[in-house]
C-alpha cells in the first residue's frame, strides 16, 4: 500500500454539513476542526466520528495519525470510487473524558461504483498521550 496525502476533490466543503452526523455543523466546525488540529476528541465516540469524516474527505494522513501505534499500518490507500455516506453509531462503552479506554459500536454506509453498502464494526479505543486513537476491532 501507498500513502495516500493527496485529497482528491470531494463535494464536501467546508460549509458541507460535517459528514459525521454530530448536529448538521459544517465540517469546518466539526470535524475539520480536529482534522486540522485546531481542537481534539473529547471522547473515544467523538474520535470515531471523526475518523470517518476522514474516510469521506480522504483524509489519510488523519487516519494515520489517530491509530495507535501498536496497531497502525505503514501507510494507508483510499479507494478513490468508495463514497462513504451516512455513520450510525449504535453503541458506546466507557470512552468518556474520564475514562482510558472505550469502545464504539458502528455502521458505516458507502457506496463503490454506485452499488451500495455498509461495514459494520465494534472499535476498540484507547489514550495515548492524553488523545483517543483507534487501536482494532474488538
Amino acid at each position: 500500500m501507498s500513502r495516500n496525502n493527496a485529497r482528491p476533490p470531494t463535494a464536501i466543503s467546508p460549509t458541507s454539513p460535517c459528514p459525521c452526523g454530530l448536529d448538521g455543523s459544517p465540517f469546518r466546525d466539526c470535524c475539520g476542526s480536529l482534522h486540522s488540529g485546531r481542537t481534539t476528541a473529547s471522547t473515544a465516540e467523538r474520535l470515531m466520528r471523526s475518523r470517518f469524516s476522514a474516510f469521506a474527505v480522504r483524509d489519510a494522513a488523519y487516519l494515520l495519525k489517530t491509530w495507535h501505534p501498536t496497531t497502525r499500518p505503514s501507510s494507508l490507500q483510499l479507494d478513490p470510487e468508495q463514497l462513504w455516506t451516512r455513520l450510525d453509531i449504535l453503541a458506546t462503552t466507557e470512552g468518556s473524558p474520564f475514562h482510558t479506554e472505550g469502545t464504539v459500536e458502528f455502521r458505516a454506509h458507502f457506496s463503490v461504483r454506485g452499488r451500495a453498502d455498509s461495514q459494520h464494526e465494534h472499535s476498540r479505543f484507547l489514550r495515548d498521550n492524553g488523545q483517543w486513537v483507534y487501536l482494532s476491532p474488538v
